[in-house]
């Protein structure tokens, strides 16, 4: 326990020498009219064979093994009566597990937790790992030929790079497409997008198709469009929120490391907002496709009690 303390207070220690340093050179930098500011785009650190490894895919591997190890040590000496980090654990997990329970349901629940309580707690971790002093101010100069200068870190939050939202989103409207062909099965999603809801005669029968046709066409174009939309959402909230610390650093560069203290809390609230918000909005997506209707439901129970 000592030892952690002590490797806690040299990376806070570490870190603020580092904001102090970095705030004072984008500063100088700054005054010759060179850049400052986080890149839009994450750097190549190193590459194995032809992958290209990016510093936002370090952090994002770090934090990968991080909650690995955690399982691990949590789950060796599993007692009836948990205590310490088993009872952390629990604890966060079966909140977690009640939470999507209210909101999905028993059955769908049990499917797909994996699938929203793993991404809620990555992209968590995630966000707040972002936040540890020295990442993003931590890296190397660039020189290019014309004599221009450009900083780039050895360490990037995981999700203020748009690649790495947009592949959890498209990661998301894959198992969403899994989920929703299982439950309603192939004409049953057609239905589900384009069938008319209540029941109509005459005329106006014919009038709620063709209103319904088109509003499954905008449905149709609507959820093309949330891979995009849940991508953006997150990688400009992260990404704005690093870009905001590092203006508060280089506001006064001797004080570059107390200035961004106060929304250093602000920034850990939005990690967790934002989590909040890409694990709901996944998870309502998936309730409204797999729900069905309780008309359709009540047919299928009598249809069941009659061949009984």
């Amino acid at each position: 326990m000592r030892l952690l303390k002590v490797i806690w207070l040299a990376l806070v220690l570490g870190g603020m020498l580092a904001c102090t340093g970095y705030a004072q050179e984008t500063a100088a930098a700054a005054a010759h009219g060179g850049h400052h500011g986080l890149p839009a785009y994450a750097v190549k650190v190193f590459s194995i064979g032809p992958v290209v490894i990016t510093n936002s895919m370090v952090v994002t591997i770090l934090v990968t093994l991080g909650l690995v190890l955690f399982a691990q040590v949590v789950s060796r000496n599993v007692k009836p009566v948990p205590s310490g980090l088993q009872n952390f654990s629990e604890w966060m997990v079966e909140s977690m597990y009640n939470f999507l329970g209210d909101i999905l349901g028993e059955r769908l629940n049990k499917k797909t937790f994996w699938f929203f309580g793993g991404i809620f707690f990555f992209i968590l971790f995630t966000n707040w790992f972002g936040l540890v002093p020295g990442i993003g101010t931590v890296g190397w100069k660039v020189t290019y030929s014309d004599g221009s200068q450009e900083f780039q870190p050895w360490l990037r939050g995981g999700n203020a790079d748009l690649n790495m939202t947009t592949a959890m989103a498209l990661l998301f409207f894959f198992l969403w497409t899994v989920w929703a062909l299982r439950e309603n099965g192939v004409v049953g999603f057609a239905k589900h997008l384009f069938a008319p809801k209540g029941k109509s005669e005459g005329f106006m029968q014919y009038f709620m198709i063709a209103v319904f046709l088109v509003v499954g066409v905008l449905e149709v174009i609507s959820i093309l469009f949330r891979p995009v939309s849940l991508s953006f959402r997150l990688y400009g909230n992260i990404f704005a929120g690093e870009n905001m610390l590092e203006s508060m650093m280089n506001l006064i560069p001797w004080l570059g490391w107390l200035i961004p203290l106060p929304f250093y809390f602000l920034e850990m609230l939005v990690g967790l907002i934002q989590a909040l918000v890409f694990m709901l909005l996944t998870a309502v997506f998936t309730l409204l496709i797999c729900e069905h209707d309780p008309d359709e439901d009540h047919g299928h129970g009598e249809v069941a009690t009659t061949g009984h």
